[in-house]
This record gives C-alpha cells, sequence and structure tokens, in this order.
C-alpha cells in the first residue's frame, strides 16, 4: 500500500498492544530485536517468545543474550518504506543506554539524506511504546517530518518508566545496571524499584519486602501522574497474577483520570534483561 506521508518505525521493545491495520497502527513498522539462547540466534516475535526466554533463565545453565539489529536490517526497512511513497520516516528507539539499537538505526538513516530522523526515548517497553504511538498519531494526521518527531519527543518527556525486579542479577549480567547498584538487592534482602532516565536504569528506592515494593511501585507511578489525566502501561514477565493485581489498583487510585490501560508480557529482548517475575508501570500523561 503507498505511503503519502511520513512513516514511523520502532523496535520490538516496545511491547505495543495490538494494533490496528489502518490509521497510526497502519504507519507504524516495527523492527524485531535478536535475542539468542544457548548459542542459537533469533528474532523476538518471530523465533523467540518470552516463555522461552523466562525458562532459559530459570535453568540458569542456559546462556541467554540479546544483540542489536545490523544497520542494513534498519535500512532494508527504510528503503521499502520511502520506495513505497513515504515522504520521509521517524524512527523511535529504546534507550541508547540499554542497547546499541539507535547507534544502528542512526548509522542507517545517515545513507537516506535527510529523510529519516531517529531519536532515544531513553527508555524501552511502553515508555518507547507511547512516543512512538504518538508519532504515529501525528503521521496519520498528515504532520510533517519535523512535526511527527515532535511529538514523539513531547510524548516521552510526558512518560514514567518504573519497574520492580525480584532480583538484579540479570540486569548486571547483561551490563544494564552497575555492579555497585546490584549489591543493593543482595544486602538485607532489599527489593529495589527502578526506573529508566537518561542515566540508564537506576534505582529509584529500596523497600525491604517485595509486597511492599510492588505497593510503592503503585504509589510512586501515582505520584508520577499528578493531576494529568493518563494512560497506564503494565508490563510483565511470566508474573500474570501479578501484573493483573498491580492494574487493578491502579486503576482504583486513578479513577477517572485513567484514560486508557494496557498489560502485555515483555517480549523476550527485555525478558532477558530483568528476569521472570518482574513488573513494570508506565504512565503516560496526555
Amino acid at each position: 500500500m503507498a505511503r503519502s506521508s511520513v512513516a514511523v518505525v520502532t523496535d520490538s521493545t516496545a511491547c505495543l498492544p495490538p494494533l490496528p491495520a489502518t490509521a497510526a497502527g497502519g504507519r507504524l513498522t516495527v523492527v524485531p530485536l535478536a535475542v539468542v539462547v544457548n548459542g542459537v540466534p533469533g528474532l523476538e516475535t518471530v523465533d523467540v517468545d518470552s516463555a522461552t526466554v523466562a525458562e532459559a533463565l530459570n535453568a540458569r545453565r542456559v546462556a541467554v543474550t540479546t544483540s542489536r539489529p545490523a544497520p542494513s536490517a534498519f535500512s532494508a526497512v527504510y528503503r521499502e518504506l520511502l520506495d513505497s511513497g513515504a515522504s520521509g520516516i521517524l524512527s523511535v528507539h529504546l534507550s541508547a543506554k540499554l542497547s546499541g539499537t539507535y547507534e544502528a538505526a542512526c548509522l542507517a538513516a545517515a545513507e537516506f539524506d535527510g529523510k529519516v530522523e531517529v531519536i532515544d526515548t531513553q527508555s524501552t517497553g511502553m515508555g518507547l511504546g507511547f512516543p512512538a504511538l504518538a508519532a504515529a498519531d501525528a503521521a496519520a494526521a498528515g504532520a510533517d517530518l519535523a512535526a511527527v518527531k515532535a511529538a514523539a519527543e513531547d510524548a516521552a518527556a510526558r512518560t514514567t518508566t518504573l519497574f520492580y525486579v525480584d532480583t538484579l542479577e540479570f540486569l548486571r549480567r547483561g551490563g544494564r545496571i552497575g555492579a555497585a547498584a546490584a549489591l543493593v538487592g543482595t544486602a538485607l534482602s532489599v527489593k529495589p524499584i527502578l526506573n529508566a532516565s537518561e542515566q540508564g536504569v537506576v534505582v529509584r528506592e529500596k523497600v525491604r519486602t517485595a509486597s511492599r515494593a510492588l505497593a510503592r511501585l503503585v504509589d510512586i507511578a501515582v505520584e508520577s501522574a499528578g493531576d494529568s489525566d493518563v494512560d497506564v502501561a503494565v508490563h510483565h514477565l511470566v508474573a500474570p497474577d501479578r501484573a493483573d493485581a498491580l492494574l487493578t489498583t491502579l486503576k482504583e487510585r486513578l479513577g477517572e483520570r485513567l484514560r486508557g490501560a494496557y498489560l502485555t508480557e515483555v517480549g523476550a529482548v527485555v525478558g532477558a534483561h530483568v528476569g521472570p517475575g518482574m513488573v513494570a508501570v508506565v504512565v503516560h500523561r496526555v
């Protein structure tokens, strides 16, 4: 189908809910990232799912790693979109502090004479997904590339990504959090609440038990909403009951300010770094 305006590209760590094939959803192309399980590479959402990764992490003896797409993978997507009639492309990606995906996209974009812009959302999950959807909405409304980019950047600035993990070991193994910070989770069974920021993954607060950490996660999410109406996404890795309870409590606490709510399991790439039991709350102020 020919595209007469701006196209939007993102990556599979966005953990997007199912999208319609028209309007914003029709202008959003998702590039899958790679996961390697015990030496066997595969693309998330194509070859490897989150359950497989969770099982491998629980096995302990099975190595799980991730890798960024090659710039050529982005080049191929950009070229196809432009050849199909797109006037420009906005490529919206997870934090450069967490992955080389942004860098790969920038290298590919340099081949297209300013027709492709790339932004770093400094987040992942729906912390990436909300800006990507905002960009797609703007593109569907006929905005030019500069305005589509501004919509994504504005959405990213109004989005807070918080999460809880049962252990920091998986983040430490993947180099997504420093060894010193990882010690927080081993001392006196402290359970950290983390957030994605311009510094990468940082410890937001330290709580003594899992139940208190989850309650505090809700408190911080509500505080992040302020007086705004919000969209909220809850993510998990093989912890559906925990995620359901979290979303139910958020709905009760936010009341009429809650405009939209999404519940999705994280994909294999994010799952490889956070481990089973992770739950996240992404708050997007609208």
